[in-house]
């Protein structure tokens, strides 16, 4: 697919995906594909074709959003992820005719990044995933706050609370880490005292940045 000027990086909540792209489109006056970027698309999708994906865009009361079982969240989960892939593919066969670098906070799967591109442009950021569950409304991000918001307003809010950790824990899991880690592409782990500048300078090496940039 021509995707010799494309960087993914993959892995787990927390990790600094987003991050670390942001900071190599930066540096490289690259083409920033950040965390979602497959939503510039929601609006025209099919709903037989993408039902994951439009059921959040359709859906009228978000208050289902955060009722439904651990089961159903998993389930929505990789559904999600399945057409997001499609989604990102479409565009990145776009983005590749521009002649400049595209740096991608993807949701591909490891096992498709192995069929379209190598070890020197893809990189798994990983982190506990404990730390995702324990820290998902932590940040000042909209999205989580919204969703905090609509548990609260739940007639049991300690419940509802309850319920969606264990959702996050479910698609979070030792198990979907392992996946990543075992992919066979280079890993970097989440470390609290590393900086990003530091993190950046050793997914330059593992891009082999500077060489493809001479």
């Amino acid at each position: 697919m021509g995707f010799e000027r494309v960087w993914f990086v993959n892995g787990t909540a927390y990790a600094g995906k987003s991050t670390l792209v942001k900071a190599l489109a930066e540096k490289y006056d690259g083409i920033l594909c950040g965390e979602n970027y497959h939503d510039a698309l929601l609006p025209e999708l099919d709903r037989a074709e993408f039902p994951s994906l439009c059921w959040s865009r359709d859906l009228e009361d978000w208050h289902d959003f955060v009722r439904r079982t651990p089961e159903e969240y998993e389930a929505w989960i990789i559904g999600v992820t399945k057409e997001c892939e499609i989604l990102e593919l479409r565009i990145l066969e776009e983005l590749v005719k521009q002649d400049r670098p595209v740096f991608v906070d993807t949701n591909i799967s490891p096992e498709t990044l192995r069929r379209i591109s190598d070890d020197r442009h893809v990189l798994i950021l990983l982190a506990d995933p404990e730390l995702s569950v324990r820290r998902f409304f932590e940040r000042e991000d909209r999205e989580k706050q919204f969703l905090y918001r609509l548990l609260l307003e739940e007639p049991d809010p300690e419940a509802a609370l309850a319920n969606f950790r264990e959702c996050l824990s479910r698609v979070n899991s030792r198990a979907n880490y392992e996946r990543f880690l075992r992919s066979g592409f280079p890993v970097l782990l989440r470390e609290e005292r590393r900086t990003p500048a530091r993190t950046l300078a050793l997914a330059e090496q593992i891009f082999s940045l500077q060489e493809a940039e001479a």
